[in-house]
């Protein structure tokens, strides 16, 4: 007899942490592995972000919060929003949660009916299917090949839409392929999905400040403002500011929408961390100088890996516009054998290869929904970077 409830058998644990998690077992058997599976930065949180943290613990800021979050965090959310982004918000119009996948988690479970389809634009976040499976949706992928930037095109859009369709998702920059969209590109869909008014839009846009090239971040918000009574803002300060481990994200939307997802975390969690929640106040009204820093090396990493992965034989990569991610096309590599005669059926067939024989940790492109390739994470230093290049290419050069 099974106590695990029905619903977990179409539900996969998480691609990322499960490479990682492989990667820390072979390191416990004392092999050398680069783990690029997760994706965090490797920066300290900045120090004012931290002072702030304790400075609210002395001062006896340890008490629950409001489940959408304290007074004070959901009008930095929203004055970031103003500033940043030109999106008018109020704080009533903000939630706040623990990480922006509890934010997305918290939005499907006041929406969802069994059945509701979800557009999810692949490659995607490989939690976004298993979420919206988790909570009796079908997901419905849309491949976004390399020829069009892995982007959606109203085209792909139009012919994926149907009476079903409750959500869009949208990711940019992208995790994992670093794709961000145009003004153009977003009014373009949003043309299309005013068509259908019964479409709900969620725009994650975690890896807003990590774009490159002097490309200009521009919020979907911005760009379709007529579509503002159905679209829901993710966002939070993971990745901007190095905070991963203090888990906040937050989202900007409609009433129905913030009062519904608050009153599922009034009966899940309750709350946000409030001393969290104070260091996010200091992140979003602080001094932006780091985040900057973090941008550039960001950049530089990005430029070592393309550079790194062009001189390798039966590897693409085409240069991510934002995020700090690889997605490394492999085509070239399925059927081949490796030096023990194994046939590379697939990319998932490549990461284990990289991992055993080339000691390197990755993601398999399976995982994201768009084949064949593999993610690397480029969130570490320069040093790590260059010796992972180096043994992907040894192992590469290992391929018959």
């Amino acid at each position: 007899m099974s106590y695990i409830a029905s619903r977990l058998s179409v539900v996969k644990p998480s691609a990322s942490m499960a490479a990682s998690m492989a990667a820390k077992a072979l390191r416990a058997r004392g092999v050398d592995v680069i783990d690029l599976g997760l994706g965090e930065p490797d920066f300290p949180t900045p120090a004012h972000i931290v002072e702030a943290a304790y400075q609210a613990a002395k001062s006896g800021q340890t008490l629950y919060t409001a489940a959408p979050g304290t007074p004070e965090v959901r009008e930095a959310v929203a004055s970031k929003f103003r500033r940043e982004n030109g999106l008018d918000y109020k704080a009533e119009d903000i939630v706040v949660a623990n990480g922006a996948k509890q934010i997305i988690f918290n939005a499907l479970m006041a929406t969802l009916e069994d059945g509701d389809e979800a557009i999810l634009p692949a490659p995607y976040f490989v939690s976004y299917p298993e979420m919206v499976k988790l909570l009796g949706g079908v997901p419905v992928t849309v491949e976004c090949p390399e020829t069009t930037g892995f982007k959606l095109t109203p085209s792909l859009l139009e012919k994926a839409i149907t009476p079903k369709t409750k959500w869009l998702f949208l990711n940019m920059p992208g995790n994992p392929s670093g794709a961000v969209y145009s003004e153009a590109e977003l009014k373009a869909l949003g043309a299309v999905l005013a068509k259908h008014p019964y479409v709900l839009i969620l725009s994650d846009e975690i890896y807003e400040h990590i774009i490159f090239d002097g490309r200009q971040f521009v919020s979907f918000g911005k760009a379709c403002p007529e579509l503002k009574d159905r679209t829901l803002i993710v966002n939070g300060v993971a990745k901007s500011y190095a905070m991963t481990g203090w888990r906040v994200g937050y989202a900007a939307g409609p009433a129905p929408f913030i009062k519904a997802m608050s009153t599922i975390q009034s009966q899940s969690v309750t709350s946000v961390c409030s001393i969290a929640q104070a260091a996010t106040v200091a992140a979003l009204n602080g001094p932006q100088d780091e985040v900057t820093r973090f941008r550039e090396a960001f950049e530089r990493r990005r430029d070592l890996v393309v550079e790194g992965i062009r001189r390798i034989d039966g590897l693409t990569l085409p240069p991510p516009d934002g995020a700090f991610y690889a997605y490394i096309g492999c085509g070239s590599l399925i059927g081949r054998k490796t030096p023990k005669g194994e046939v590379l059926t697939d990319d998932t067939a490549v990461a284990n290869y990289l991992l055993t024989e080339g000691r390197v940790s990755s993601v398999p492109g399976a995982a994201y929904g768009l084949s064949p390739y593999f993610r690397i994470s480029t969130a570490t230093s320069d040093e790590v970077l260059t010796e992972a290049v180096a043994r992907i290419s040894a192992a590469v050069a290992q391929v018959e």
